[in-house]
């Protein structure tokens, strides 16, 4: 009797074991979820650089939208227009803002530097940054001017700056230039005034 019940209880050992070595290696051929699987290995990385990708696009776009905003509104103090009206910074920024605004937190970030030079050789192109202080490498906005009475035949800089949000910086390919963690848009535009009469 002793022996009967042992090979039973070997028999249903065995079959337990054969059973859970066949639902094992169901498991195991069986190829469901494993795209699921595969997904969540690549995901984050698929879209930390597609996010990488579309910012620096939208960064770059910006730039060069800035750049080109700043060349038509320089245009009327080069021709004598912003003079002829007496425009002031904030009216400049205003005008500015009118192509701007769709894209940019305008006129708040926005910092415009007009001045006057002796010849195009003289002209100083850094970037102005705070020297010291909790915003040291910041762009420092306390020696921007805007001189609006030019005449005829002066040299003028018009400098616009913008610093631009940067959101995916974590990924080796950094776009944040200043220690804030924003990106300076810079625009520039040197010319010499047209010989108007006023």
């Amino acid at each position: 009797m002793a022996s009967v019940i042992g090979r039973l209880r070997n028999l249903g050992t065995a079959a337990r074991d054969s059973a859970a070595r066949a639902v094992v290696g169901r498991f195991v051929r069986s190829a469901r979820g494993a795209t699921a699987v595969e997904f969540s290995l690549v995901a984050l990385p698929f879209f930390a650089l597609m996010f990488a990708i579309l910012e620096t696009a939208l960064t770059f776009f910006a730039q060069n939208y800035f750049e080109d905003t700043l060349a038509r509104v320089a245009r009327q103090v080069r021709t004598g227009q912003a003079q002829k009206v007496e425009m002031t910074s904030d009216q400049f920024k205003a005008a500015m803002c009118v192509y701007l605004a769709p894209m940019f937190n305008c006129p708040g970030g926005l910092s415009i530097d007009l001045k006057k030079f002796s010849s195009f050789g003289s002209i100083d192109l850094g970037i102005p940054t705070v020297a010291s202080g909790a915003d040291k490498g910041n762009l420092d906005t306390t020696n921007l001017g805007f001189l609006g009475n030019t005449k005829g035949g002066d040299i003028i800089l018009v400098r616009a700056y913008y610093s631009w949000p940067v959101f995916v910086n974590r990924l080796g390919n950094n776009l944040a230039t200043m220690p804030n963690g924003t990106h300076l848009l810079v625009a520039t535009a040197a010319f010499r005034n047209e010989p108007f009469p006023w």
